[in-house]
């Protein structure tokens, strides 16, 4: 019976064993140039099944990639109460020897001191050096990580890629905000159990930072492309030579060389839905460096306007925009609006520079139909169309009835009553001029008051000030009147 048991306990530990184990893959990848710190929580919140999860899925991700220096370095820092570094980013050059390191990985256990982990997770990535991408990979089940905020932020301003993994119970909102964006493709909460169905997408998203051919296309329009690459010289060290052409015709194209010190270049003068190959090659010592090139497709050019919006209306005008703006191939605009659906057609002719234009003399609560026209040079003509209603045109408000300003006798105050229409209203607006100190300008004051009241008194006005009320409406304000405090017979009149 004990031998039985012997043995069922070697088949046990062998399956174990085997299940940890990963294939060395035949091939590995030379796409690749970058630091990869795998930051892994280790602590007692992690079940050992989850850890031993985390474990595996980490050997299939890295098992593509070509390591050591000119490729892609690991490193393996734990969290616990105190960090363990398990390896560092020099130690593997080989996938066999990586595999057999994650198989060994021991918990921790202990507290989750995220905090303290980052910290030294910093300090290495900043020792690593070199002029490579460097990504902080996080995975952890999201218990209870501390405050990271800080240290995310400055790993991030030093250059790092912060990307994270987490169980399903982990902080959403902290996670969000620790990692780089975009979130869509740098932060993933899944189910421990299924975590094997990120491991493309995340793959994806590292190679996408630490590809090795890193000169790309940024932005691309039908008439410019901006290219950028990862720095490789300084304005001391080189320069680069810079060459791009036409695949149909390779002699349309160009040639310029730019300093050592630049990381981006955007070519002109480029020709709508064409293929072009870009080379860049750093020198003078060109035979240390591989070209770097990249094939792209100029899209073709859309004839506009594409937009076409109303950013504001009244009840006798309406503000039509229109873009993108094409200067350059655009000859004129031409705008027509008329009531819908059979009203009279208005038109306007507009120059090329001109993106907007404000249409007036229109009818109150009326819908119109806007189209804006654009003739290009080559004869062609493009149009968008829109409808906007301008707005009702509200009655004007009650003006102030009555304001009646005069002094109190014997003392330095100004009593002040009025009248005004009670129905909507809100209260009342008194603006006023204060008597000046020795040495100084008078300020203007001014007072909001409810509208129960029909009297207040002011105290230290300025000699001649003019003492003003409005009424205050649900839909705005009334005319009010001015009192001047000089003449508190004959000082009345009515503003707007």
């Amino acid at each position: 019976m004990r031998a039985f048991l012997i043995c069922c306990a070697f088949i046990w530990a062998t399956f174990q064993q085997s299940n940890m184990q990963l294939p060395i893959p035949a091939t590995e990848s030379n796409c690749c140039e970058g630091d990869i710190l795998l930051l892994l929580d280790s602590s007692g919140s992690v079940t050992n099944y989850e850890f031993s999860r985390f474990l595996r899925f980490l050997a299939t991700l890295l098992s593509v990639f070509s390591l050591g220096r000119g490729h892609v370095r690991v490193g393996l820092l734990q969290v616990g109460t105190e960090s363990n570094l398990a390896f560092g980013l020099d130690v593997h050059t080989d996938q066999r020897s990586l595999q057999k390191a994650l198989e060994r990985v021991q918990q921790l256990q202990g507290d989750t001191n995220t905090e303290n982990a980052l910290r030294d997770a910093q300090q290495l990535l900043r020792a690593a050096g070199g002029n490579v991408p460097r990504i902080l990979l996080w995975l952890t089940d999201g218990a209870s990580p501390g405050d990271v905020g800080q240290v995310m932020s400055e790993l991030k301003a030093e250059g790092v890629f912060v990307l994270a993994v987490s169980a399903v119970h982990g902080n959403y909102r902290l996670l969000r905000d620790a990692v780089s964006p975009p979130s869509e493709s740098h932060l993933y909460v899944v189910d421990i159990d299924d975590i094997e169905i990120i491991t493309e997408d995340l793959r994806d998203a590292i190679i996408k930072i630490i590809q090795a051919n890193r000169l790309q296309v940024v932005n691309l329009t039908p008439r410019t492309a901006t290219l950028q690459w990862r720095p490789l010289l300084t304005a001391a060290t080189g320069y680069y030579q810079l060459q791009y052409y036409s695949v149909r015709n390779p002699a349309i194209g160009s040639l310029q060389y730019l300093s050592g010190d630049s990381i981006s270049v955007e070519l002109t003068d480029l020709v709508p839905d064409t293929a072009y190959t870009a080379t860049l090659l750093p020198g003078p010592n060109q035979r240390l460096f591989n070209a770097l090139s990249v094939n792209f497709s100029t899209p073709s050019e859309v004839l506009g306007p594409t937009v076409v919006s109303v950013p504001d209306s009244g009840p006798y005008h309406i503000r039509v925009e229109w873009g993108p703006p094409q200067v350059a191939q655009v000859l004129r605009y031409t705008v027509e609006y008329s009531a819908f659906p059979s009203g009279r057609v208005h038109m306007l002719t507009l120059q090329s520079q001109q993106n907007f234009s404000l249409l007036t003399g229109l009818v109150p609560a009326t819908q119109y139909l806007v189209t804006v026209s654009a003739l290009y040079a080559g004869g062609k003509e493009r149009a968008m169309s829109v409808r906007a209603c301008t707005k009702e045109a509200t009655a004007a408000l009650p003006a102030l009835l009555d304001l009646q300003l005069s002094p109190v006798p014997q003392q330095d105050l100004w009593q002040v009553t009025w009248q005004a229409h009670q129905e909507h209203l809100k209260g009342y607006w008194l603006t006023w001029e204060q008597d000046k100190p020795v040495d100084s300008i008078s300020k203007p004051s001014a007072l909001y008051l409810p509208p129960t009241t029909g009297a207040t008194h002011l105290s230290h006005v300025s000699p001649s000030s003019r003492v003003c009320m409005s009424p205050v409406y649900s839909s705005g304000r009334g005319d009010g009147i001015c009192c001047s405090a000089e003449k508190p017979s004959d000082w009345r009149r009515t503003f707007p």
